[in-house]
């Protein structure tokens, strides 16, 4: 399972989004590989504009929800403050929607390079798409 963040959602239903990237996330939702969690759902809804909110959550609807406790958001700031000791500045929403990822042994996919600094860091599984966006089981 993999936990699409918002920068690969916002690709994935802008218009003239990048295609590779609408090709992964439209691959994993064929599979129903991808998962939401809570800061992606409010990062997507609260960007979104009013006549886009009923067709995401319908989409939305339907997928694994990746829920987090307080032990979640506690590894978190853990993980913000090794972010900051490495030199890093992440916004702290990354940071918990990795630690999500981690606590719950799934994959991140992102178009966002913070989650690429926070792999070496932290130790995030970022996912890779196969050939034509098509859906990478884990190695």
């Amino acid at each position: 399972m993999v936990i699409v963040d918002s920068s690969a959602w916002v690709e994935f239903f802008r218009a003239k989004g990048d295609v590779h990237v609408k090709l992964a996330v439209a691959g994993l939702l064929e599979v129903y590989e991808s998962t939401l969690c809570g800061p992606v759902e409010m990062e997507i809804l609260g960007g979104a504009r009013a006549h886009e909110i009923k067709e995401i959550q319908i989409r939305f609807d339907i997928l694994q929800y990746v829920r987090s406790d307080q032990k979640v958001w506690r590894k978190a700031a853990g993980n913000f403050a090794k972010m900051k000791t490495a030199g890093f500045t992440i916004p702290w929403n990354d940071i918990l929607i990795a630690t999500i990822a981690i606590e719950r042994g799934l994959r991140v996919y992102a178009h966002d390079k913070h989650f690429s600094i926070m792999a070496d860091t932290i130790g995030v599984r970022l996912y890779t798409p196969g050939y034509n966006g098509m859906f990478n089981p884990e190695p």
